[in-house]
């Protein structure tokens, strides 16, 4: 009897679509057995000359790349996006250019800290991350599932990463390192009370919202410019899961994220995310109490209230992950005209290290990768490890008098000049009040009574593992957020250490 779980039935499904082809060798010579080696006899040495016995062995011995540092698991879709509302008053990219235009795009989702083999329910925030196949080339939004990040300067980021991988000698998740570098870069509350909410660990990718999280630039076609932050609010509801039950299913269901979106899209279920911005003027940034460029913070929707501008459909599964999804390499320096940085730094480091990283994984023809191929590529690079497109005998120079790739100047108004002043130097921003501001306005409107305890004793529970003196700096730290939420994790440690003098 054939199971209704999609995922498990995958193989049947195969069986019944497809018949046996001749099995071949890499070059695709027929093979005739594929059960033994050549062999001197039934008892003797395997010869140097069975190719197909090498072949098979030497691919099998390169079949893994290196995983991804972050985000290393993670599950994938395709779909489309459809423009359901006109912001070309504030954006002039082709993908936006008419309502009721589709374009084809492609997700990944991934939990962040953990490794390949990591459980998905782990207290961790999510990745969102969407390539959009434009006309125009590839539009990368890499972002996550919460609209505020850790830190705000990129230096800090391969540190940060560390805290939430291995103690390097123990090799084991260590709650000190984790602790101790949030306590003394504190700028990261916020995004550790998302974390440590209810919304640390969403119900899978379907029931969780998306953000872009950095501030970007939109330029129209008129040259005039407004800076942006981009929102996907799923349509299947928020749900999260209870950390007891998320700790039960990382043992009996390691793979519940994967699995749920999966059958989901194989049912027909097609998971669905409606993309809304909000904007604010140059003089408005100029304005701003906190600085809006600072990915730490969020742009309050009393003042820059959310438009709405389309919808993300998913409708078909990866045909084959490692090609679709593990080689996928999202990256938000991949841009299109319309759609520009901001001096937000986070964002400003990304732009490099991201395609670096493509082209450590991948190579420097990662993006001759199906998955990631653009429609349309005439440049001048040329030749490389696994080049798929080298462009025939089309010029490999610029400037050239020979048909040569010319530059387009329709999209110079998408290139504004912008005057920058100031002094080079390297700016720490001190933390301030206004650090503790937006914090203390999720612990007060966003959270009722339950999902306060429930924010306590989660944090708590990973806390209590830390040195003394981590959890003394932790609770002076939260009682800036306010004094009764200080007081509730003071207590709830004493409670967990005459627990733990009990046993």
């Amino acid at each position: 009897m054939a199971s209704k779980d999609a995922a498990l039935n995958q193989l049947m499904d195969y069986k019944q679509k497809n018949s046996s082809p001749v099995a071949t060798t890499g070059t695709g010579a027929p093979t005739i057995v594929k059960d033994a080696t050549q062999s001197v006899g039934p008892r003797g040495p395997v010869l140097l000359q069975d190719v197909h016995f090498i072949e098979e062995m030497a691919h099998f011995n390169r079949e893994r790349i290196p995983e991804r540092v972050v985000h290393a698991k993670g599950a994938g879709a395709f779909g489309y996006f459809e423009v359901t509302h006109d912001i070309t008053k504030y954006c002039g990219a082709k993908v936006f250019d008419t309502v009721g235009k589709k374009t084809p795009i492609a997700v990944r989702f991934s939990t962040v800290g953990g490794e390949s083999g990591s459980a998905d329910t782990a207290r961790d925030p999510r990745g969102f991350a969407v390539k959009f196949y434009t006309e125009d080339g590839i539009w990368d939004l890499v972002g996550n599932n919460t609209p505020v990040f850790f830190i705000r300067d990129p230096i800090l980021f391969a540190s940060f990463i560390h805290t939430q991988k291995r103690n390097p000698q123990t090799h084991l998740k260590d709650p000190n390192m984790f602790w101790d570098f949030h306590t003394l870069r504190p700028e990261s509350i916020h995004q550790f009370m998302i974390l440590f909410s209810d919304r640390g660990i969403p119900d899978g990718y379907r029931h969780m919202n998306g953000y872009g999280s950095h501030t970007f630039k939109l330029v129209n076609s008129k040259g005039e410019y407004h800076y942006c932050k981009f929102h996907y609010k799923t349509a299947q509801g928020i749900k999260n899961i209870p950390a007891d039950k998320a700790a039960e299913l990382a043992g009996t269901d390691p793979d519940y994220a994967i699995k749920d979106l999966f059958n989901a899209i194989a049912n027909g279920n097609y998971p669905t995310y409606n993309m809304s911005i909000q904007i604010m003027t140059p003089e408005q940034a100029k304005q701003t109490k906190f600085n809006p460029f600072d990915v730490t913070k969020v742009w309050p929707h009393s003042e820059y209230p959310l438009i709405p501008v389309g919808k993300l459909v998913f409708n078909r599964n990866p045909e084959n992950y490692f090609a679709e999804v593990e080689q996928i390499a999202l990256n938000p320096g991949h841009m299109v005209p319309g759609i520009q940085p901001s001096p937000d730094r986070m964002l400003q480091g990304r732009l490099f290290t991201y395609g670096d990283t493509h082209r450590y994984r991948l190579g420097a023809n990662h993006l001759q990768i199906p998955v990631n191929c653009p429609f349309k590529v005439k440049n001048f690079q040329r030749d490389g490890f696994m080049c798929l497109n080298n462009q025939g005998n089309a010029p490999n120079y610029h400037p050239n008098s020979f048909s040569g790739p010319q530059v387009d100047p329709k999209v110079k108004a998408f290139y504004p000049p912008e005057p920058l002043t100031g002094d080079i130097d390297r700016y720490d921003d001190p933390i301030t009040d206004v650090d503790f501001e937006q914090p203390r306005i999720f612990w007060l409107k966003v959270l009722d009574e339950g999902a306060k305890e429930r924010l306590i004793a989660n944090m708590v529970a990973g806390l209590k593992e830390a040195h003394g003196f981590i959890q003394e700096r932790a609770v002076k730290l939260y009682t800036r957020v306010h004094p009764t939420m200080g007081a509730k994790l003071a207590e709830g440690l004493k409670l967990a250490e005459r627990t733990k003098a009990n046993l």
